[in-house]
């Protein structure tokens, strides 16, 4: 099988660790924002955890010429009509400050019992070609809301987050425990399933 070549739409270092474990020893080169001295930013415009993904990953493909792998990801809780949704990122008004964000989420919950606290990770892929290929896939992690964090590993809401079937946090598990259950690694499961059978065909170089 020819060796495949693709870059990563994201500088998140917990995104990047996560996605590369799980398509190690694929036949695929890796390349990240650190191989690109020039690299561009590449805003989220969409309403959508789909719309935001293929952005990414298109206008990326597009400007490196390479295929790109984007996620778009976030939390949906259902006390709050499954916000931040989209927003997740920057839910305290700057982007990617996660004691912020996890800061605002437990005020917004504060006095909603425990049963009235169920959430779920969303997670969208896109593989995009440069030549306007496109793969998605989505998956989710069901769960529910801690009162307070706990555990040191992930980031984002990984604190706060306790997976059905789990008294542990995302934070409180190890990053093999978590990308077993975790809404990104169920989504690069079958992304990688995908790509061990060498598919899609037009990122190893065959019909588009």
């Amino acid at each position: 099988m020819r060796k495949a070549r693709l870059v990563l739409a994201t500088r998140n270092p917990g995104k990047i660790e996560e996605i590369t474990h799980l398509l190690e020893d694929l036949p695929v080169q890796v390349f990240t924002w650190k191989d690109f001295p020039d690299w561009p930013p590449v805003e989220e415009v969409g309403d959508t955890f789909e719309e935001n993904a293929r952005h990414k990953a298109e206008s990326l493909a597009r400007w490196a010429d390479l295929p790109a792998l984007a996620d778009d990801s976030g939390l949906e809780v259902e006390a709050l009509g499954g916000a931040p949704g989209v927003v997740s990122a920057h839910y305290a008004g700057k982007h990617g400050d996660d004691a912020g964000n996890v800061a605002r989420l437990l005020r917004e919950l504060e006095g909603v019992p425990r049963e009235g606290r169920g959430a779920r990770f969303v997670c969208v892929l896109v593989l995009a070609g440069p030549r306007g290929e496109r793969l998605l896939v989505r998956e989710t992690c069901e769960g529910r809301i801690a009162e307070e964090p706990r555990g040191e590993g992930g980031f984002g809401y990984d604190p706060v987050f306790v997976p059905n079937g789990e008294v542990r946090t995302m934070a409180e598990l190890s990053l093999e425990e978590k990308n077993a259950l975790s809404h990104r690694g169920k989504a690069l499961r079958r992304l990688r399933a995908l790509l061990e059978k060498g598919e899609p065909e037009w990122l190893y170089g065959g019909p588009g």
